[in-house]
């Protein structure tokens, strides 16, 4: 499949040509994309390192999950609509940077992943320690590999 037509088109629209040419407007979109990816970080870490039984040990997983899901949720958002015009302004580059396609796996693994087997996990209430430590684990690694790839596409 030749993805080639479809970067290029991205690179070619208004919006990515708009970015491109702006002195500004890249770095102010990428500091609300790094604001969403703090938010889904804090989000993340609180029930991870519950399941983990670092933190919060207290509060049942499913409390905490409950809590931040709303959080997650919105800065989920908040990074996909600042990710994609950050995107289109940088298409070609992306479509042959490694560390843009380790990011593009790992976000569909751990979305997948986070709203189904983790949640299921944390919302089972009664998991083992094993089955709690595997969903954090698994989500941290999935996270890191979402944050390495898009600390590193500047660098490709």
């Amino acid at each position: 499949m030749d993805l080639l037509p479809f970067f290029q088109w991205c690179y070619a629209t208004p919006v990515g040509e708009t970015i491109r040419n702006s002195n500004w407007m890249f770095a102010l979109i990428e500091a609300s994309h790094l604001l969403g990816l703090g938010l889904t970080g804090g989000a993340v870490l609180l029930v991870d390192l519950r399941l983990l039984g670092v933190g919060l040990v207290k509060q049942p997983a499913a409390q905490l999950w409950a809590g931040v899901q709303p959080w997650l949720l919105g800065s989920i958002i908040l990074m996909f609509v600042s990710g994609i015009p950050l995107f289109m302004s940088e298409a070609i580059k992306c479509l042959y940077s490694f560390p843009f396609w380790v990011k593009m796996i790992s976000l569909l693994l751990v979305l997948v992943f986070t709203f189904t087997v983790r949640r299921k996990v944390i919302l089972a209430g009664a998991t083992t320690d094993r089955q709690a430590r595997f969903a954090a684990i698994t989500s941290l690694v999935l996270w890191f590999g979402v944050a390495w790839g898009g600390r590193w596409i500047g660098y490709s």
